[in-house]
C-alpha cells in the first residue's frame, strides 16, 4: 500500500536554465571581473561534485554551497577575490525559481497521483522557497506537505529530514515511497529509515551521485515510469 509519495526538486522536478550552464556562469563572471570558460562547465561540475558528497548528513551550511559553486568557477578559469563573490551571487541565484524549467512529465503524473488519493510531498536540499516553487509551477493543490534542508537544519541523507516530512504527512516509513534522482542523498536515505525508494535516471549523462545502485531499487527514465509502481 502507498500512502504518500515523496518527491526531491532539482533534477527531479525541475532543471536549471541557461543561468546554470556555462554560459550563464560566464555571464556571472563578467560581473565579478572573471573570464571564464563556458566549455570547461561540465567537467567542472563534475570535478567540484565531492564537496557536495562529503557533505551530505551535515548541517545545512550554505559555505558548503559557496564552495561547491567557487571550485566550478576556478575549473572554469577563475581566479582571485571575485570568486567567491561570484560564487555567493551564483548560490542566491539559485532560490529563484525564473531560472528552472519544468520535466515534462511532471504535471500529469503528480495529477495522476492525486487522482489516486496518494499524497504527494517535497524534501529538497535546496535553499528555494517550496511555497513559491509551487506556485511558480501551477502546482498549488498537489502538495500536501514540503521541507527543505535549509529550514529543517540538516540536508539529505540525514533520517531526520525524513522523518520530519512523514511526521508532516502523518504516514508510516513503509507507505511511502521516495523519489529522486541522487543514490547517496534521495534514495539511501529513504531506505534507511525504511521507505521505499525510486531513482530517477532521465539520460545516459544522467549518472546517480553517491554511489552504486542497489538491485532491489527501481530505476525509471521517466516519471510515467513511476504510476506502475505505485
Amino acid at each position: 500500500m502507498t500512502s504518500a509519495v515523496f518527491f526531491d526538486v532539482d533534477f527531479t522536478l525541475i532543471y536549471p536554465g541557461p543561468t546554470f550552464r556555462g554560459s550563464g556562469y560566464r555571464e556571472f563572471g563578467e560581473r565579478h571581473g572573471l573570464d571564464l570558460e563556458p566549455s570547461r562547465f561540465e567537467s567542472a561540475v563534475r570535478s567540484a561534485a565531492p564537496i557536495l558528497d562529503a557533505a551530505q548528513s551535515d548541517i545545512y551550511n550554505p559555505a558548503i554551497f559557496h564552495r561547491y559553486t567557487a571550485t566550478i568557477i576556478e575549473a572554469m578559469g577563475g581566479s582571485g577575490p571575485g570568486v567567491e563573490l561570484c560564487a555567493v551571487e551564483v548560490y542566491d541565484e539559485w532560490a529563484s525559481n525564473r531560472h528552472f524549467e519544468m520535466y515534462d512529465d511532471v504535471p500529469d503524473v503528480l495529477k495522476a497521483i492525486d487522482a489516486r488519493g496518494i499524497r504527494i510531498g517535497l524534501i529538497s536540499n535546496s535553499h528555494r522557497c517550496l511555497a513559491t516553487f509551487q506556485s511558480h509551477f501551477e502546482l498549488d493543490g498537489l502538495v500536501a506537505a514540503a521541507i527543505s534542508s535549509s529550514n529543517h537544519g540538516y540536508l539529505k541523507p540525514h533520517p531526520s529530514i525524513f522523518e520530519a516530512a512523514l511526521r508532516l504527512m502523518n504516514v508510516p516509513a513503509a507507505e511511502s515511497v521516495m523519489v529522486g534522482d541522487s543514490v547517496g542523498q534521495d534514495i539511501a536515505g529513504a531506505r534507511g529509515i525504511g521507505m521505499r525508494a525510486v531513482l530517477v535516471r532521465r539520460g545516459s549523462a544522467d549518472q546517480p551521485f553517491g554511489g552504486d545502485v542497489n538491485p532491489e531499487v527501481p530505476i525509471i527514465h521517466s516519471l510515467h515510469d513511476l504510476l506502475p509502481l505505485l
